[in-house]
């Protein structure tokens, strides 16, 4: 039976009320999927990716189950605990738990690191229903005796391929050592490594599995286009786009920390308000950048891939790609910020020379060309633009050069983020890689 409606989901009243104030009434593929198994407890392994409504899939019955239980959460314990590996991800979930629990008494809280512990100590010393985490955070706080999970019921492994990318999965082996066996677990995942199939399997019982959105496939509504332009036009480039007034919520992704500031600093120069978002940034400038991009006061957020990770901002009118991920799936993940709930976004790449092997991994990826498009003038619009035909590519599979996956390991967006060469520095680092171990990944940042 196809579900295409809230109303045929047995949740309780309250919750029904609450997705009718959000304005919510048909869920989407993942919702309609696995909410009727985790309403009757079945441990769930979802392969989604961030815009997918995985957070309800798994909010609205974890407040079903704990509501109808009828049982106050003990002092120093969680009755749920969420593990998500972002700051930026574990604040928007705690206000989805907000949102969907508006009319039933529950407590919740969210804890992360770069910021002081004293209100979070106090919530978790009054108990709580769900908790929110980040890794690092969390197991200061166990290590403390602030927190204990002996009544827990629900586990939700949130991003478990970003943790592994950002180099987590030890402090989730150890939090989850000290978890109740007896529970219902979730795990959700973008991609699916070895690493964390291992885990999911000694993690999960007898799961059912809800896959949605293959990472292959691009977002229908979401028109692409490509100028290709040298590495030292980019920004003014970015400045001329921004004159048409259609792009009126912008994320632009940048490859490093060091590129995301100068772009930024490039558009204030031009008039144009913008704010950046990546590692070096503190906790709280984070969070003001990302609610003045809500708010509509910022009109660009410029991020790197790492700290993007878990946005999930309604009306992004445009995704900019400063710089061409030289991971293909990063760019699925990318313009997926855009095309939300039925509306049609547009996806800009500027690609230089020394990136277009990136752009034929996307290529191959997504089983599409992306139109090119010429550079803007000043006063150019974006929409329509007619795009120029692109010289015939040979046949067979594209060219890679040696540099761009060393060992046959795809390079992730946390390792380069902290890196200011240009494309072709990177592309002899990682060729130097190549004839030794390949690079570790950044410490905790949870």
């Amino acid at each position: 039976m196809t579900i295409t409606s809230f109303s045929e989901l047995a949740l309780r009243s309250e919750l029904q009320k609450a997705l009718a104030d959000q304005g919510y009434t048909t869920p989407t593929p993942i919702q309609a999927q696995a909410i009727p198994h985790l309403l009757k407890g079945r441990d769930l392994l979802g392969i989604a990716q961030t815009g997918t409504g995985k957070t309800a899939a798994f909010t609205l019955p974890i407040l079903q189950k704990l509501a109808d239980a009828s049982v106050r959460a003990r002092p120093g314990q969680a009755r749920t605990l969420i593990l998500t590996p972002t700051r930026e991800l574990a604040v928007q979930i705690d206000e989805s738990v907000k949102n969907y629990g508006a009319h039933l008494k529950l407590k919740h809280t969210v804890i992360f690191g770069g910021v002081g512990q004293g209100r979070q100590v106090d919530a978790l010393q009054r108990g709580v229903d769900i908790l929110v985490a980040t890794p690092g955070r969390l197991l200061d706080l166990m290590n403390q005796r602030h927190v204990r999970f002996d009544d827990l019921a629900v586990f939700v492994l949130d991003e478990a391929d970003r943790m592994l990318d950002m180099g987590f999965i030890n402090d989730v082996r150890k939090i989850v050592s000290t978890l109740p066996k007896v529970r219902q677990t979730l795990l959700f995942s973008a991609t699916m490594p070895r690493e964390i199939a291992d885990l999911a399997g000694k993690l999960l019982n007898d799961p059912m599995r809800v896959e949605v959105t293959p990472q292959a496939t691009t977002v229908q509504r979401i028109a692409q286009h490509v100028i290709h332009v040298p590495m030292a036009q980019k920004r003014h480039v970015m400045v001329d786009l921004l004159a048409n007034p259609e792009m009126t919520r912008v994320i632009a992704f940048t490859r490093t920390k060091h590129g995301a500031n100068k772009v930024t600093d490039h558009l204030g120069a031009a008039g144009i308000s913008s704010a950046a978002i990546h590692g070096n940034k503190s906790q709280g400038a984070r969070q003001a950048a990302l609610e003045a991009f809500r708010k509509g006061n910022v009109r660009v957020l410029v991020a790197t891939d790492i700290a993007a990770r878990g946005i999930d901002i309604d009306g992004i009118s445009h995704v900019v790609n400063v710089d061409l991920p030289n991971v293909p799936e990063s760019y699925v993940h990318r313009i997926g910020r855009t095309a939300r709930a039925g509306k049609d976004g547009i996806a800009i790449s500027l690609c230089d020379s020394e990136e277009r092997a990136f752009l034929r991994d996307i290529e191959k990826l997504t089983g599409q060309r992306v139109p090119v498009m010429e550079p803007p003038a000043e006063t150019l619009r974006i929409a329509p633009v007619a795009s120029r035909p692109r010289a015939p590519q040979p046949s067979g599979p594209p060219r890679r050069p040696q540099a761009q996956r060393p060992n046959g390991h795809r390079q992730d967006a946390h390792r380069q983020e902290g890196h200011r060469q240009s494309p072709s520095h990177e592309q002899k680092r990682r060729s130097r890689t190549d004839r030794g171990r390949p690079a570790q990944a950044g410490g905790r940042k949870g």
